[in-house]
């Protein structure tokens, strides 16, 4: 299969506020790309519709060759869709290890087996430290998840959703709220964990560093439309999209 996701006249309104506006395009299995756009251009919104959490209006959406539209979340989820929030969504009180390996044995349908084979759970355990030792968390495995840092907190969502051992990966603004030095070593983590991990990778960004320095397609979004779609060097010098960031430098 050439695209891994297709979305076909993708559309969702809030009374009378079109937030997806025909939204088409298919994203090529194995590729990274990035999602971009002024703020309330309806990345989210999209994001939340591919992933299950709102049925769109109109428009169809394809994933592995299954028709997914109307699909619920954990349908998704078990079928290879793995997606990290914006605001992100571990169990705070659970250790950092806990929040990883539930996330493997819930692919295994075993989270709410009281009774489980003791082989399972320790590759259950093997696969969550692997995980964490990728994400440079194995030293906070012991920790409350709420004690990491922001950024860690961060990763850490990002390896719950790589424990479900997803073929398609969407992060959510992955870099949101770190300082520059964060952000570039979280952009050299993504990148790595995409080849790691063998990885289509989606997702939405507002730092153009980041977008530009490891995206393979760029996404334009404006007033929920798909504005424009191309490499990092046609987005940079489209004249529709620097005038969608008034003007803004995207170098």
């Amino acid at each position: 299969m050439e695209w891994i996701l297709k979305l076909d006249g993708l559309e969702k309104a809030f009374g009378g506020l079109r937030v997806t506006a025909s939204v088409s395009f298919a994203v090529k299995e194995g590729e990274i790309s990035a999602i971009i756009g002024p703020n309330g251009a309806g990345k989210t919104t999209l994001f939340n519709q591919i992933t299950g959490h709102l049925l769109p209006d109109k428009g169809k959406i394809t994933f592995l060759g299954e028709d997914i539209t109307g699909w619920r979340p954990q349908q998704i989820v078990k079928l290879g869709m793995g997606r990290a929030f914006q605001i992100t969504s571990v169990f705070p009180e659970e250790t950092v290890l806990e929040n990883v390996r539930l996330a493997c044995l819930s692919r295994r349908d075993e989270v709410l087996t009281y009774f489980r084979p003791v082989r399972r759970f320790k590759e259950a355990t093997d696969e969550a430290f692997a995980i964490l030792e990728s994400l440079g968390l194995r030293q906070h495995a012991e920790r409350p998840a709420l004690e990491l840092a922001h950024g860690d907190q961060k990763l850490l969502d990002i390896g719950v959703a790589l424990g479900l051992e997803p073929k398609l990966l969407l992060l959510d603004e992955p870099t949101a709220g770190m300082s520059p030095e964060e952000r570039h070593l979280t952009r050299d983590l993504i990148k790595r964990l995409w080849k790691e991990f063998n990885l289509t990778l989606i997702f939405i960004e507002h730092d153009m560093d980041t977008v530009f320095g490891i995206a393979q397609t760029v996404r334009v979004l404006q007033l929920g439309a798909l504005l424009a779609e191309g490499t990092p060097d046609e987005i940079r010098s489209n004249p529709a999209v620097i005038t969608a960031y008034l003007g803004e430098d995207l170098t």
